[in-house]
């Protein structure tokens, strides 16, 4: 993961996946669904729930 990452520890799977689509910073996750996340390989609803809330954190949130 980038040394100027923001996501929060979610887990190696989850945080691999995320890389591999590009996916370094919460803001990069605003024009992404939850859905779209869930559907990466490795990443399920404890992770996303964990995004959600530190994107909020951040004032960022998914895309609907």
């Amino acid at each position: 993961m980038s040394d100027d990452s923001d996501l929060p520890w979610i887990g190696r799977p989850a945080r691999a996946a995320l890389e591999a689509a590009g996916v370094t910073r919460l803001a990069d996750l605003a024009t992404w669904t939850e859905r779209d996340v869930l559907a990466l390989h490795g990443v399920g609803p404890k992770a996303v729930r964990v995004l959600r809330e530190a994107m909020a954190a951040a004032g960022h949130a998914f895309a609907e």
